[in-house]
């Protein structure tokens, strides 16, 4: 027997100890920033970003939400009603959102002895269920947009741990992302064995898959308390009203993310790691050893290399490992995803293999950016044009199989004839890009601003104008532009200056300012300083 005081016993168990605790921290694990306005949360699969999550307390996030709102106008032309919930602009809610709706297609039915049939009905009841003025419990289901108000159903479920209770809907159903047959019929035993209040439905939930009967029996418990305390709100509280708000960040965490594969969650703030300890003890005791308080002066987002990965992830252009390179382009309502070989060059006669290493490595990192980013609606890729179709189907298949593990819905067709690959993605909040930026004062969102050379032709156009009309009145003009545009009227317009002048008998003074925007100027009485451009009706 190995004496265990031995030195090289010793030495051989702190190295076994170290390769343990590495191999541990190169698997999956979620790192937790708390600061004074912001909380993040980045999930690295061995080391890489793979999922990344922020909350502000600027923000409102009322996407889950239930409301008692009132109907306060119908528009059958367009088939939608809006409801007043609390906020300044009223919520949409389309009429085939105010009946009871059937599963998602991500779910797979499970039918009931204790089911009854309810009667048929259709999106054109809507405004004889709720005419105007009367109250309705809504969620929202997307939240305010730009300049739209949020979109609400009366569809409403409430998640937990491994069920989603659906108080008005009595289907039932498990999740199409678990795939084992055998897994699946276990699960539909659970299911019609569990006490479900009629009228009432619950959707088995991915992280279900593996958990024993009893765990489902105390989330449904947890679930039906719940809905009871927002059912007593509803009785009580008058129109409009919040009845419930889904959770904050670090919960949403603990429920939706810590899952059977994540190896270690590291916190940086006392309290949020005491509370995620609580969170955790309450669905799993033997868990909580995975949190862990992170003490370190160093921030833990530069620890473990997540700053530098968000800096790289959210360029306009984003390089793949093979030398090729997406870019990206967000409008208000789609996604323009553009894929270039950039450096991967490849052999000349291997240029098919090449395309279809770079269309595949893009095909990863599209379905990484669009989670990393959170972009919804309507997403074109334009791929590199593939001769073959069996290259073109194997790009297909291989972002179909990366966005499954995406938590939004979303749905993709095969590559067209043009090289274009259409897909769609729920878009329940904005995009990270418009909630951490504002449009550009100088470009207006637009991306480009006027080159000096456009503004130097704007500009004596407009002299052209002003002088003529003023010819007899001013004889001295101040002009204040952007220093760039001074200087190309300097070094290179100088003659069609003076050519102007001698036409019009006047004479130009020019001053820069480098806080006016770039393309804009001002011609003013040199005398009278009188602002002559823009005019009133410019400004």
């Amino acid at each position: 027997m190995a004496n265990p005081s031995n030195p090289l016993n010793n030495m051989i168990a702190a190295i076994k100890k170290f390769l343990g605790l590495r191999k541990r921290q190169s698997g999956i694990k979620i790192i937790v920033n708390v600061e004074k306005l912001e909380r993040r949360v980045a999930l690295l699969e061995n080391d890489r970003l793979e999922e990344y999550s922020t909350e502000r307390d600027s923000d409102r996030n009322i996407v889950g939400g239930i409301y008692k709102g009132i109907v306060r106008n119908i528009e059958p032309g367009i088939k939608a009603m809006f409801v007043d919930i609390g906020f300044e602009k009223n919520a949409f809610l389309q009429f085939w959102d105010a009946i009871p709706a059937s599963l998602d297609s991500g779910v797979e039915a499970v039918s009931r002895a204790s089911s009854k049939k309810r009667k048929k009905l259709t999106a054109d009841d809507a405004p004889s269920l709720y005419p105007i003025g009367s109250e309705i419990l809504v969620q929202v289901k997307k939240g305010p947009i730009s300049n739209k108000g949020p979109r609400v159903t009366t569809d409403i479920s409430l998640p937990g741990r491994y069920l989603v209770l659906m108080p008005y809907n009595d289907q039932c159903g498990i999740s199409r992302k678990i795939e084992d047959p055998k897994e699946r019929q276990r699960l539909r035993k659970i299911l019609q064995e569990l006490d479900i209040p009629d009228g009432m439905g619950v959707i088995i939930r991915t992280v279900g898959q593996g958990q024993r009967a009893r765990y489902f029996v105390r989330d449904l418990s947890l679930l039906l308390e719940q809905w009871d305390r927002i059912c007593k709100k509803n009785e009580t509280l008058p129109a409009p009203a919040t009845l419930f708000q889904e959770p904050d960040l670090i919960e949403r965490t603990v429920r939706d993310f810590l899952t059977d594969d994540i190896d270690a969650i590291f916190v940086d703030d006392e309290k949020a790691y005491e509370r995620m300890q609580e969170l955790v003890g309450q669905i799993s005791k033997r868990s909580r050893s995975r949190v862990h308080l992170y003490r370190s002066k160093r921030h833990i987002f530069d620890e473990f290399g997540v700053n530098k990965q968000i800096a790289d992830a959210f360029q306009r252009q984003v390089w793949l490992p093979c030398g090729g390179y997406i870019v990206i382009d967000e409008t208000e309502a789609l996604i323009a995803i553009d894929v270039n070989t950039g450096r991967n060059k490849g052999q000349p006669e291997q240029l098919d293999k090449t395309i279809l290493q770079t269309n595949l490595e893009a095909a990863d990192e599209i379905a990484r950016q669009l989670r990393l980013r959170n972009m919804g609606g309507i997403i074109i890729a334009d791929f590199i044009d593939m001769k073959s179709r069996r290259d073109q189907q194997a790009v297909y298949q291989r972002i179909k199989e990366r966005l499954k593990r995406d938590k939004a819905r979303t749905h993709v067709l095969p590559i067209s004839q043009l090289g274009l690959m259409e897909m769609t993605r729920q878009r329940a909040t904005e995009s990270l890009s418009s909630s951490h930026y504002i449009v550009c004062p100088h470009c207006s969102g637009r991306g480009l601003i006027k080159s000096p050379m456009t503004m130097s032709v704007e500009l004596q156009r407009t002299l052209h104008t002003i002088m003529s009309k003023y010819q007899d009145t001013v004889h001295e003009f101040l002009i204040i532009v952007h220093p760039s545009l001074l200087e190309r009227l300097r070094l290179e317009d100088e003659d069609l200056l003076i050519e102007i002048e001698r036409r019009y008998q006047g004479r130009l003074t020019f001053r820069s300012d480098p806080l006016i925007h770039p393309e804009k100027f001002t011609i003013s009485n040199a005398k009278t300083k009188e602002i002559l451009w823009p005019e009133k009706s410019e400004k």
